[in-house]
C-alpha cells in the first residue's frame, strides 16, 4: 500500500495561488475579448483595470502567505510556552489532558481582519468582471460605436448632481463662440430665471409625487429655487429651457434610444451631449463628447 503524500500548508497555499493566477488570466483574456479590436479608449482602459486587478490579487496573496507564516509563529510560540508550563505544573499534567495551546485575543483579531480582507478583495475583484460584462460595459460600447459615425468620442463629466450643466459648459467652450461661454453658477441661474418668466411653458410638466397634481405656483417656485441653488439633476425641461437661453439646438445621444433633439427651431451647430442610464451607483448621468482622437495619438497622451 502506498503512503498518503501530506502537503503541508504552504504547499496547500501555493497551489491555490496557482490555481487563482490561472483563473484570473481566464477572465482577463474573456475581458479582452468583449472589446472591440478597434476600440482603442475602452482598451486602454481595460489595460488599467487589468493591472488593478492582478495588483489586488497579488496583494492578497502575500497578505495570505504573511498570514500563514504568522500563524506557524504563533503556533511555535504558543507550544514552547506550552512546554515551560507542563515543566512547572509537573504532575498536575500528568493525572489530567494536556491542554491544547490557546488562541490569543490578538490572534483571533489578526485572522477575523485577514479574513475580511480577503472577502473584500474578493467582491473587488468580481465586481470588475461583471462591470465588464455587464449592462454598463454594453451601453459603453453602443455609445462608442454610435459617436464613431460622427467622428466623436465621450470626454468624462464628474458624477456630481451638475453633470449636465457641466457637459454643456465644456460643449460651450468648444464651440469657442463669444457671448456663449457659461459657467455652472450661470447656467442654472438663467435656466431658473427663463423657467420662472415662462412658467406656462413648463408647469403642466411638472406634477407632485405623492398626489400626482400638477404643482403649485409655490412648489413651482421651490423647484425653480432648487435648478438655481443646489445640485438637483438636471433634465429635458431644463434642457429646453437652455436651449432658449443659449438659443442653440441640443441634441442628446443615447444607446438603445434614438438621438433626442430640442431646439430644432434654432439654425446652428448643436451642442451634443451624452445620456448614459448606467454610468454610476446612482444611474442616469451626462457626459460631453470631443472629436475622435487618432489612435495612434491616443496611445501617446
Amino acid at each position: 500500500m502506498e503512503e498518503e503524500i501530506v502537503e503541508t500548508p504552504e504547499e496547500q497555499l501555493a497551489k491555490q495561488h496557482r490555481k487563482e493566477k490561472k483563473d484570473l488570466q481566464a477572465k482577463i483574456q474573456s475581458m479582452k475579448n468583449a472589446i472591440p479590436k478597434n476600440d482603442k479608449k475602452r482598451r486602454k482602459q481595460l489595460t488599467e483595470e487589468i493591472a488593478k486587478i492582478e495588483a489586488d490579487l497579488s496583494q492578497k496573496h502575500k497578505e495570505e502567505l504573511r498570514q500563514l507564516k504568522s500563524n506557524a509563529n504563533t503556533k511555535v510560540e504558543e507550544v514552547l510556552n506550552g512546554v515551560e508550563t507542563m515543566k512547572v505544573e509537573g504532575a498536575e499534567e500528568e493525572e489530567g489532558e494536556v491542554k491544547q495551546p490557546r488562541v490569543t485575543k490578538a490572534q483571533k483579531r489578526r485572522d477575523k481582519k485577514a479574513a475580511q480582507e480577503k472577502e473584500r478583495e474578493s467582491r473587488i475583484a468580481e465586481a470588475e468582471v461583471q462591470n465588464l460584462q455587464g449592462v454598463r460595459h454594453q451601453e459603453g460600447l453602443k455609445l462608442a460605436q454610435k459617436l464613431a459615425q460622427q467622428q466623436l468620442q465621450i470626454k468624462e463629466i464628474s458624477s456630481d448632481g451638475h453633470c449636465m450643466y457641466r457637459a454643456i459648459e465644456d460643449q460651450l467652450a468648444q464651440l469657442s463662440q463669444p457671448g456663449v461661454i457659461m459657467s455652472v453658477k450661470e447656467l442654472r441661474s438663467r435656466t431658473a430665471e427663463h423657467m420662472r418668466s415662462h412658467a406656462d411653458d413648463f408647469l403642466p410638466f411638472l406634477t407632485n409625487p405623492n398626489t400626482g397634481d400638477m404643482y403649485t405656483t409655490d412648489e413651482f417656485e421651490k423647484y425653480c429655487s432648487d435648478v438655481e441653488h443646489t445640485a438637483a439633476w438636471g433634465g429635458q425641461l431644463e434642457l429646453r429651457a437652455l436651449t432658449q437661453v443659449l438659443r442653440l439646438p441640443v441634441e442628446v445621444i443615447q444607446a438603445d434610444s434614438p438621438t433626442i433633439k430640442i431646439g430644432e427651431e434654432f439654425d446652428s451647430k448643436p451642442i451634443t451631449l451624452v445620456y448614459m442610464r448606467h454610468a454610476y451607483g446612482l444611474g442616469e448621468h451626462y457626459n460631453s463628447v470631443e472629436r475622435l482622437k487618432d489612435p495612434a495619438n491616443a496611445e501617446d497622451s
